[in-house]
Formats: structure tokens, sequence, C-alpha cells
């Protein structure tokens, strides 16, 4: 960001959002005219085979850009097209279609020039349906739980040379993002897809150097993050997406946490956000909540997080409110506030927010009324999809859509695989 852009941000920033509304700079590397995240969501976008930014991609992606938003988070962008985590997935893995994301980039950037477009980088581990992936790949042979079987395949364990091959699709695809005009890039490391996978010591039972301890189990993040550092150099804004807590028996949480943290800062990394849980125990949605207040839901374990390092936090999941994000930034626990879901409702919530200190957007909790068709959709999940396709039409958000419509929605996008369990 420009001193003067800084300037100008500062000169319009209302008095009741005095930190909200205030530039980031972190040394000139992390940058960002205000303190709101748009924090990934999957826009299931892709035509299928293609998995490429599209028309619909640049349409969405503009419009929560000249909403104000300071740092816009890409969905899933997927490191290998044979491992999807969904329909529509958008996927880059060599420079075949780069101009595609050229365009991606060049659509946000020219709608708000100091706009910061990042692109999360992932790889789905065994977390992908089984009509989609039959044989799956994770770092031990340890199936989905929750009755969960049925919809996703058992996977097999990684070679260790398997796992170095991923590592390297990772950096290229930073590598690849950079060159493309984006801002930054962030891996996913939460929600129980590869990364996470790896971390956690309930799904990684391996005994040789990928596992067997902390030390080991966390390995697999830091060596990604250091190849994709490898790749696009000191200057360039990298970022990780981890849990606070898997939510389940036997999963990462508590110090091995705190420990990541620690570990990734000493590493250089410039960016963490903290979310929770994963598709087995899906805290990130509001199932559940890490905190006893409302709205955001894991600022305290970011408070703790923020004794450990001087990185940039951000903490996204639950904040729905100027005076909750308001109060989060004023603890010092969290330099961002990651805001999804809200997002998809009002693009134009920063803007909102800037000219009313008591503006809130609650997203409620959609559903048909049938729990066992909410679960079939995803109802959670699903319902801000067909938002973001509704933006992606040209058209505005509408709050007071039914979820019946969110399944006929599902249905005639997706077709059949709309009828198949597409995440955990």
């Amino acid at each position: 960001m420009t001193q003067q852009a800084q300037k100008n941000a500062t000169a319009d920033m209302p008095d009741h959002a005095a930190t909200l509304f205030s530039p980031f700079d972190l040394g000139g590397k992390v940058t960002a005219t205000n303190r709101i995240m748009k924090s990934a969501m999957s826009e299931v976008l892709a035509k299928q085979g293609e998995h490429l930014p599209n028309e619909s991609h640049f349409r969405v992606y503009q419009r929560w850009a000249a909403g104000g938003t300071g740092v816009i988070l890409t969905g899933n962008v997927m490191i290998d097209r044979t491992a999807l985590g969904e329909p529509g997935n958008v996927v880059l893995e060599d420079e075949t279609h780069l101009d595609r994301f050229i365009a991606w980039a060049d659509a946000v950037h020219g709608v708000s020039p100091d706009a910061q477009f990042w692109m999360q980088i992932n790889h789905p581990g065994k977390q992908t349906p089984k009509f989609l992936t039959p044989h799956p790949v994770a770092p031990s042979a340890v199936p989905l739980g929750k009755a969960l079987e049925k919809a996703f395949a058992p996977p097999r364990a990684l070679e260790h040379d398997e796992i170095t091959a991923l590592i390297a699709r990772f950096a290229t695809t930073a590598r690849l993002a950079k060159k493309a005009g984006f801002d930054g890039v962030q891996i996913h490391g939460a929600h129980g897809y590869l990364v996470s996978q790896f971390l956690s010591p309930h799904h990684n039972r391996r005994d040789d150097d990928w596992g067997g301890s902390p030390e080991n189990r966390r390995r697999f993040a830091l060596e990604v993050y250091r190849a994709v550092r490898h790749e696009v150099g000191t200057d360039f804004p990298v970022s990780i997406k981890m849990n606070s807590a898997d939510f389940q028996t036997g999963g990462f949480e508590g110090e091995e946490a705190y420990d990541l943290i620690t570990a990734l800062s000493a590493e250089g990394i410039d960016l963490i956000e903290i979310s929770g849980g994963n598709y087995e125990s899906p805290a990130m949605t509001g199932a559940k909540q890490a905190t006893t207040q409302r709205e955001a839901y894991f600022l305290d374990f970011a408070a703790e997080a923020r004794k450990r390092t001087d990185v940039a936090i951000a903490v996204t999941g639950g904040f729905r409110s100027v005076r909750a994000m308001e109060a989060a930034l004023t603890t010092g626990a969290t330099d961002f506030v990651g805001i999804a879901r809200a997002l998809t409702l009002d693009p134009d919530l920063p803007r909102h927010a800037a000219a009313d200190p008591d503006y809130a957007c609650d997203v409620g909790r959609p559903s048909t009324g049938f729990r066992a068709l909410d679960l079939m959709f995803m109802i959670a999940i699903s319902y801000y999809e067909s938002q973001i396709r509704r933006m992606a039409r040209g058209q505005n958000p509408d709050p007071k859509m039914s979820a019946w419509r969110t399944v006929m929605q599902s249905a005639g996008a997706l077709g059949k695989a709309a009828f198949k369990k597409r995440r955990a």
C-alpha cells in the first residue's frame, strides 16, 4: 500500500471504527487497507473437466473487492487435478492455462487496486468423496468416521516419495500463483484436509520421519512452507490456515497447535489464520464453539497464541457484528477478522460496517426443516454456495432465500453429484 493510500484510508476512517478500518502494514510485506479478511470459501463454480477460473469467478471476486474487503482469499485451489475436494474445484498444477489465473487476478485488481488477493492452495488427502477419488491417499490408512465410510473411500498410506512429490506440488502452485499476479498464497492446513491430517495424532499414525511424535507430525506442514517459500522468495506473503483444535478425540490440539505456531513463526511465515474443526467435527460452521462467546469462536486460542508470536494473526469463525469485530481487534489477540458466510449474504459488509457502528449480519441457520435433507445437501455450507452463484450471475445475494431453493439449485448446478456426499 502506498503512503498516500494509507493517508486516504485514515482520512476516510469513521470515528467508531478506528481499529477495524485502520490500515495494516507489516514491514511493507503484508499490507491491507483495513482489517477485514474474506476467508476462503469454496465457490464450486469451475466447469467439470476444466477446473479453471471463469467469468463467474471474476464477477464474484470483483463484487467482494468493490465492497471494500481488505484481504480476499480464494476458495480451495487444488494442487492436483486427480485429487479434488469436491466438484467444481479450481486446479492450478502447471502453466497450461495460466492466462485464466492472470485474468482472475486482473479482474480483482481492476476493481480495487489496493485489495490484497491471495490464493489458498490445498490437497484434500482422504477428504475427497468416493465418486471423485475412489482411491485416496493420506498419512495413514485411517478411514473417516462419523458414518462417513460409505461416501468416502478408505485411504492408502502415502509412500515417502509420494510425500515429497506432494510438497513439490504445493510449491509449484504457489510459484504459479505469484506469476499470475496474486498478492500472496495461503497453505490450507485446517479443516481435515491433507496438511491437517498430517498434524493429527488420530489421522497420522505413522512411525517414520513423518509421524510418531509432535515434531514429526508437523514436519509436513513445515516442509510445505519451506518449499513454497523457496519458490516465491522472501518478499512474497505466505500464510497458513490452521486449526486451533480438531475437536475430536485424539486430534490435533493444545500445545501441539501452539508449537506449530512457534515453529512456523521461526521459519518466517507472514500470517497465521486460526480456525478449528474438520468435517467430522465441524466447529468452523458454528456446530461447536471454542469459547463461551457467541461470536469469535477461536479468539481465546488466538489470545494465547499472541503470547508466542509477533506474526500477523487472523481469526475466522462467528463474526457477525461491528461491535464484536472491534472488540476482538482491540484485545490485540488478532490483526484481522476473517469473514466468509456473512460476506456471501452482504458483499458490501465493509462499507455497511463503516457507516453504522451497530451493523450486524446474522447468517442464521438455514434449514429445509428436514434434518436428513439438510445433511444430504449440506445446507450449512451449500446455502452460501447458492448465494455465491447468485453473485456469479450478476445478481445480489438474497438473505431471505429459502433453503429449499438451495436444494433445487444444487441439483441443477451439480446434477447427480448434488445427491452424492461431497464433503465430510
